[in-house]
């Protein structure tokens, strides 16, 4: 689509009751980000009120009509996904605006291949609209969907807002509340101003203190809280972004537990979903299928997240296992099926199960493909420990494109599963305190040792041949087994961000350098030329509200990981006071950190250990005028010595290098250091 243009979605395709929206854009330095909002609107163009206003702290709308999934990582780098039930949008409702916003004064002209994408409820591409030229601006309005003869249509906007988020919410109606800072100059403690981020360290629970209906909300909570969660956590909001100043408080677990009344550590809390008698496979299968299919059914928050995204509405759901169905002499049995009503029509999946690492099998997913086909069912879903990268998928299977009805297939990991409990119950919350509980029983069944669904854990056959090869130098370009260890890397490096998200309440994205429609197998091959070259592993991986990005890479030859983050010098002041904040700010980190001095020219600057740089912090400019661009601070560890192709040494040492520089490096930095405008001379310390 151009700009200004608008089409019927009928005339797109035969199923348009539920579509979805991805806003993508990509950044030269690949640290660029958004935030996308929806606004309902009325006939003159105004919210109803305040709850006609979605973003990252307010994403679902209560009938279900509006749902933001939040980010996905792409070939491009990530994109976020909003999904529409158009047949749930109230009738008072005439127009549905998708917009995104900037914020720490970053404006989208520095973005590249600004895009938006319509999709059917298949995931099928419907129509792209891309924006061209978006200039100094801290808002953009991507697009809207309108009625028109009681259908709807869609138009291509493309207009920016120098104003920002906040001047985009006050046009279209929003209350938004400016002041970010009360008369004594003390934060404020429910409102904040939508127009500007606050900083990570800021982001702290408010106290139990609510007015008006949330009073009444939180009292009423408060009455059905189960005995093993406190009564103050129907108080607590699950982060104090800028938002309006009506947004709802929601019921999020609290994070200091209760002490225990129990005589000893030996006595075990009575569990909902017990783990410990689990004994074989298929046991952990069948119990790991009806736990998780029982909670999305009773906590409809947590359905519709896990749901939405493979093109379900927003409705009545329930959840079945072991079900027979007819298929010839041999009749099949899925491990479940989840089936979602609304408005009289019926929408279905089937669900297979594996747990332990098993792998899941083409010919037992393919005939759940032709069944579902048969039988007028809408997906299947697969569930396991890998996680699916694009453009290599975990089974192939063939679709028959004769038959009227399209079966998608859709892949979860039990990391994925995990990462969006911990969302709603630690940050985000849930609309009844007896859901929360069920997601955290849920949680301690997920991460029990016996469960069996621990995300991905088996860096693959090709895992020792490869680091062997690496150590004998026999490694030959060309050789498919190093692409298959690329691959597992980044399902690994994917598992971690979905991890660390969940735990921080944060968006963290694999960051993915490559040119705009790159195919994911080529850039995966370069990276495997590179494995057998250097012997490294390299990633990548952005945390909202870090200065930078975080860089992993893995060092077969030596055995060592280096964890590393790069931060600008500041725009104003001078090198030595830098050099002095930076040693105050990592005054918890370890000794051993490295530091270096990053400035212009192939040659790099000057280089130590925390240690050293304590007592004398001007040790670390460099004394020939080089100009100084930023730093570099690094942390090393050994992978461990199992090579293993279970759990084992590598992937633990994965995740403690990158929780242990992130817990005494990252959190300490300061998150609001500008980007730096122009290098300064090295030589100006003073």
């Amino acid at each position: 689509m151009i700009k200004g243009a608008n089409v019927g979605l009928p005339s797109l395709s035969t199923d348009v009751g539920s579509v979805m929206v991805s806003l993508g854009w990509s950044s030269p330095t690949g640290e660029g980000d958004a935030d996308v909002s929806v606004l309902l609107l009325t006939s003159d163009g105004k919210v109803r009120s305040d709850a006609d206003f979605f973003f990252y702290n307010n994403p679902v709308a209560p009938d279900g009509s509006v749902q933001l999934l939040g980010k996905a990582p792409t070939a491009d780098g990530d994109e976020d996904r909003i999904t529409f039930d158009l047949t749930a949008v109230p009738p008072g409702v005439e127009r549905i605006v998708v917009a995104a916003s900037r914020y720490q004064g970053a404006v989208f002209g520095d973005l590249d291949d600004l895009r938006l994408t319509l999709s059917d409820t298949s995931g099928e591409g419907l129509l792209r609209y891309s924006v061209e030229d978006a200039g100094a601006v801290g808002a953009l309005l991507f697009g809207e969907f309108y009625r028109r003869a009681g259908d709807w249509r869609f138009r291509a906007i493309g207009q920016g807002y120098g104003s920002g988020l906040a001047g985009l919410a006050t046009d279209f109606g929003v209350d938004v509340d400016d002041s970010a800072e009360t008369g004594s100059g003390e934060p404020a403690e429910t409102e904040v101003s939508v127009g500007e981020r606050e900083p990570v360290e800021a982001r702290k629970p408010v106290e139990a203190t609510v007015i008006g209906a949330a009073v009444i909300e939180a009292v009423a909570v408060a009455a059905v809280v189960p005995p093993s969660v406190p009564q103050s956590a129907a108080a607590v909001p699950p982060r104090t972004d800028p938002r309006p100043s009506t947004a709802k408080k929601k019921v999020t677990l609290p994070k200091a537990a209760r002490k225990s009344l129990a005589e000893n550590d030996n006595w075990r809390t009575a569990r909902l979903f017990p783990a410990a008698a689990l004994k074989s496979d298929r046991e952990r299968e069948t119990r790991a299928t009806s736990v998780l299919l029982s909670v999305m059914a009773q906590v409809p928050e947590f359905g519709r997240r896990l749901t939405a995204g493979f093109g379900a509405p927003a409705g009545r759901m329930e959840t079945f296992t072991e079900v027979t169905l007819p298929n010839g002499d041999s009749p099949r049995r899925p491990d479940g099926v989840v089936r979602v009503e609304r408005a009289g029509k019926l929408w279905t999946a089937l669900v297979e199960t594996k747990t332990n690492g098993n792998p899941l099998k083409q010919d037992q997913v393919q005939a759940y493909v032709d069944i579902a086909a048969r039988r007028g069912y809408e997906a299947v879903i697969t569930l396991s420990n890998d996680v699916e990268l694009e453009g290599s998928p975990l089974v192939h299977v063939k679709t028959d494109g004769r038959r009227k009805n399209k079966v998608t297939l859709w892949h979860l990991s039990w990391a994925e599963v995990t990462h969006q409990a911990q969302m709603l119950i630690r940050h985000e919350g849930v609309a009844h305190a007896s859901h929360a509980w069920l997601l955290q029983e849920l949680l301690q069944y997920l991460q029990h040792e016996n469960s069996g669904c621990h995300g991905f854990q088996n860096m693959g056959p090709a895992w020792v041949p490869v680091r062997n090869g690496i150590d004998d130098e026999t490694l030959c370009q060309g050789d498919t087994r190093a692409v298959d260890v690329v691959e597992s890397w980044e399902r690994l490096v994917r598992q971690v961000c979905l991890r660390l998200g969940g735990e921080l309440g944060q968006k963290v994205l694999p960051v993915q350098r490559a040119r705009r429609g790159a195919d994911p197998r080529d850039r995966r091959a370069a990276l495997a030329d590179r494995l057998c070259l250097e012997g490294k592993l390299d990633a990548e991986v952005r945390i909202e509200g870090t200065p930078g990005v975080l860089a992993l890479c893995a060092d077969l030859r030596t055995g060592k990981l280096r964890t590393s983050i790069e931060i600008p010098a500041p725009d104003q002041g001078y090198p030595l006071t830098w050099a002095k904040r930076l040693v105050r700010q990592l005054d918890e980190a370890p000794a051993d950190l490295h530091v270096e001095t990053l400035v212009d020219g192939e040659a790099g600057g000057p280089r130590g250990t925390l240690e050293r740089l304590r007592p004398e912090p001007a040790d670390i400019l460099p004394r020939n005028g080089d100009r100084i661009t930023g730093f570099r601070l690094s942390l090393f560890r050994g992978m461990g010595n199992t090579r293993g192709n279970a759990e084992s040494g590598f992937i633990r040492s994965v995740d403690d290098s990158v929780d242990r520089f992130h817990n005494l490096v990252v959190v300490h930095l300061d998150h609001r250091a500008p980007r730096p405008r122009q290098p300064v001379v090295g030589a100006a310390a003073g």
